[in-house]
């Protein structure tokens, strides 16, 4: 199944932005952002420094070198009594990256690596917050779902980070909202509240159509199009859902970047429909596309 509980990459911004990241990342060649980070250290210092370290750290535990990304943030601690709240907030943040993220192997989440990432990504929130820096305290709220797993606490986590983003007037934070919905939504189907699973989804999906027609963004709207019809097949509405799967299959393909999971539905549903055929077709289709 998908892994729905989205972590929102992009959204790098803060209110008090020291040194803009968004242009050194591509999320996609973490190796490629590592160089540009590395290459804008040359001539940085102060904040602007330990924000760039921080970053370069992240790239190592998007490849999941976690020693390597916290040798990285050993060349920030000296700096942090001094520093100023966004590149104390970044490196709390990506210590606890570190020890628990979406990155991580079950078998990695031991009971110690989840105390040591709950610690940092609270010293993370309570920075962020004592800061006003909106954007990065939603980071650090919807960091805890890789730690308290439980659809109840997910669903609490979700909830508090959705708060902050409505609440708050900050651009960087208000765009957090598409992807705090998405996991709003996912906890309550995973709690069997399907309707309300679905009004969420919906409304990550407007607020996903919104915002233009770029590569990414239109990835993230084919993304939030399989929640709703997923949500649709769970409440037993199959046409529905066989109508947005089989059009994002199309759009999928089109766009050459053929969607394993888009396949799994799709055999799922026809597979209710008696047509065990065509289920059998989108299974090899889904075998085929994950090798």
């Amino acid at each position: 199944m998908r892994n729905l509980f989205i972590t929102a990459l992009t959204l790098l911004a803060t209110s008090a932005m020291a040194i803009d990241l968004a242009p050194l990342w591509d999320f996609n060649q973490p190796t490629v952002s590592e160089q540009r980070f590395r290459a804008a250290l040359e001539t940085a210092s102060g904040d602007d420094r330990l924000i760039l370290l921080t970053q370069v750290a992240r790239t190592q535990g998007l490849r999941e070198n976690f020693d390597g990304a916290r040798a990285v943030l050993q060349q920030v601690e000296p700096s942090l009594p001094t520093a100023g709240a966004e590149a104390r907030t970044r490196y709390f943040l990506e210590l606890g990256r570190s020890w628990a993220s979406a990155k991580h192997a079950p078998e990695a989440l031991t009971d110690d690596a989840k105390a040591r990432a709950r610690s940092a990504f609270q010293s993370a929130l309570d920075t962020a917050k004592a800061a006003g820096l909106d954007s990065l305290a939603i980071d650090a709220v919807h960091m805890f779902a890789f730690i308290d797993t439980a659809p109840e606490q997910q669903l609490q986590s979700a909830q508090q980070a959705l708060a902050i983003a409505q609440a708050s007037s900050q651009p960087a934070a208000q765009r957090w909202e598409a992807s705090v919905r998405n996991n709003v939504g996912h906890a309550l189907h995973q709690l069997g509240r399907y309707d309300q699973a679905l009004d969420q989804f919906r409304t990550a999906l407007t607020l996903r159509e919104q915002r233009g027609n770029g590569k990414a963004e239109a990835e993230a709207t084919r993304t939030a199009w399989w929640m709703v019809a997923w949500t649709l097949r769970a409440l037993n509405r199959g046409d529905e859902a066989l109508a947005i799967q089989l059009r994002l299959e199309h759009e999928a393909d089109a766009a050459a970047q053929p969607d394993p999971y888009v396949y799994e539905e799709l055999a799922l549903l026809f597979k209710a429909r008696g047509d065990t055929e065509q289920a059998a077709a989108y299974e090899a289709k889904k075998m085929t596309v994950e090798k």
